[in-house]
C-alpha cells in the first residue's frame, strides 16, 4: 500500500495512455470507416431544376387609337367577357357629323367627275389639236384623283366610327380598367383594358445558355408551385426561346412548359413561381460509387479496394457521371469495399 501510495502518479499515468491508446484506435478506426466506401446499386438521375412563374399566352392590353369622351364602359375589373365583345366607348356624334361631310364631299366629287365625263364624251375622236386633247384628259385624271382621293377619306371617317368602340380579342377576364367610369376625356395611352385568358396558362421559365442544349420540345417534367407546395403539375416543354430573354442580366432563354391545373385551375393565377423540374438522364440499378474514390492516371481509372485490411489498386471501367456519383461498368462487384486514400 505504501507502494501504491507513492508511486500512484505512475498507474495515473498510464492510465491515461491507455486512454489516450484507446482513443486513438477508435478515431483511427472511425476514420477508416469514413474513407470506406461498400459498393452497391442505385438509380442514377440527372434533373434540371428551373425557377420560373405563371403566365398568360394571351393576354393584351386593348387600347383606343384615336383620343375623346369616354361615353360608355361596359365592364369592370374581374368580369369575364367573350371574343369580340365590345368593353367601351367613345362619343361618336363628332365622328358621324365628319362622316357625313365627307359622304357630301364624296357626292360632289363623283358628280363632278361624271359631268366631265359626260362634257368630254368625245374628245379623242373631235377634231382637236394635240395641246386642247392633252388638256382635256389632263382635266378628267384630275377629277379621277379627286374623286379616289374623297373614297378614301369617307372610308377613313368610317373606320374612325369603327374604332371609337374597342373589343375583347378573345375569351377572358378583365384584369385592369384605367378609366371604370365615363364621362371623361381620354387619349390612347390613357385608357387601357387589359384581358387574359385563363385557359391559356403555361409556366415560364428561363435556362442559361449552358442549359439550352439538353432542353427538347416535347420533354415532360413536373412543377411545383409556390402557392401549392403539396400538389404536383404534369409538365410538358412545348418550345424553347430563339432569342435571349430581353431584361436579364445574363444570357438566357424563354421555355414555353405547358401543364395542366387540374383541381386548382380556378384558383392558379398570373405571377405565381415555382420550379420546373426535368429528368435529363436516368440510369436505373446501376453499380455506382462516388466520384472521390475513383483515381485516373494516364487515362484510366483506377479505385482502391480492401480486401481483408489489405489494400489494392483495382482498374475499373466507368460510365455516366450524375451528380458525382460514377457508373461503373467493370472492375467492381456488388459489396465490394473501398478506401478513399487521404
Amino acid at each position: 500500500m505504501k507502494f501504491v501510495k507513492r508511486f500512484w502518479w505512475i498507474f495515473f499515468i498510464g492510465l491515461l495512455a491507455g486512454g489516450g491508446f484507446m482513443l486513438w484506435r477508435n478515431a483511427q478506426a472511425s476514420e477508416l470507416k469514413s474513407r470506406t466506401y461498400t459498393v452497391i446499386k442505385h438509380d442514377l438521375t440527372d434533373t434540371l431544376s428551373l425557377s420560373g412563374e405563371v403566365d398568360a399566352k394571351e393576354k393584351a392590353d386593348v387600347k383606343f387609337q384615336t383620343s375623346g369622351l369616354l361615353t360608355w364602359v361596359g365592364v369592370k375589373e374581374g368580369d369575364t367577357v367573350k371574343k369580340y365583345q365590345a368593353l367601351a366607348s367613345l362619343d361618336k356624334r363628332e365622328l358621324t357629323n365628319s362622316l357625313n361631310q365627307y359622304m357630301n364631299l364624296f357626292l360632289k366629287e363623283r358628280w363632278d367627275f361624271e359631268q366631265g365625263v359626260d362634257d368630254n364624251k368625245d374628245w379623242q375622236t373631235r377634231g382637236m389639236t394635240d395641246a386642247a386633247r392633252d388638256a382635256v384628259k389632263r382635266t378628267l385624271d384630275k377629277n379621277q384623283f379627286d374623286l379616289n382621293n374623297a373614297v378614301l377619306a369617307f372610308e377613313a371617317k368610317n373606320l374612325a366610327i369603327k374604332f371609337a368602340t374597342i373589343f375583347s380579342p378573345f375569351e377572358g377576364i378583365v384584369t385592369k380598367v384605367d378609366v371604370p367610369q365615363p364621362g371623361t376625356n381620354i387619349t390612347p395611352a390613357g385608357a387601357v383594358f387589359s384581358i387574359v385568358n385563363p385557359a391559356s396558362l403555361y409556366f415560364s421559365a428561363t435556362a442559361d445558355q449552358t442549359e439550352v442544349p439538353a432542353l427538347q420540345s416535347g420533354m415532360t417534367g413536373t412543377i411545383m408551385l409556390d402557392s401549392f407546395p403539396e400538389q404536383e403539375y404534369k409538365a410538358q416543354l412545348e418550345r424553347v426561346g430563339f432569342v435571349p430573354k430581353e431584361g436579364e442580366s445574363g444570357t438566357v432563354y424563354e421555355l414555353v412548359i405547358n401543364f395542366d391545373p387540374g383541381g386548382t385551375r380556378e384558383a392558379i393565377k398570373m405571377g405565381m413561381t415555382g420550379d420546373v423540374n426535368f429528368i435529363l438522364k436516368e440510369n436505373k440499378n446501376v453499380l455506382a460509387i462516388p466520384e472521390a474514390y475513383i483515381i485516373k492516371i494516364d487515362g484510366k481509372h483506377y479505385v482502391t479496394m480492401l480486401d481483408n485490411g489489405i489494400s489494392k489498386k483495382v482498374e475499373i471501367i466507368v460510365g455516366e457521371n450524375v451528380e458525382g456519383m460514377v457508373e461503373i461498368k467493370e472492375g467492381l462487384n456488388e459489396n465490394d469495399v473501398i478506401y478513399n486514400q487521404p
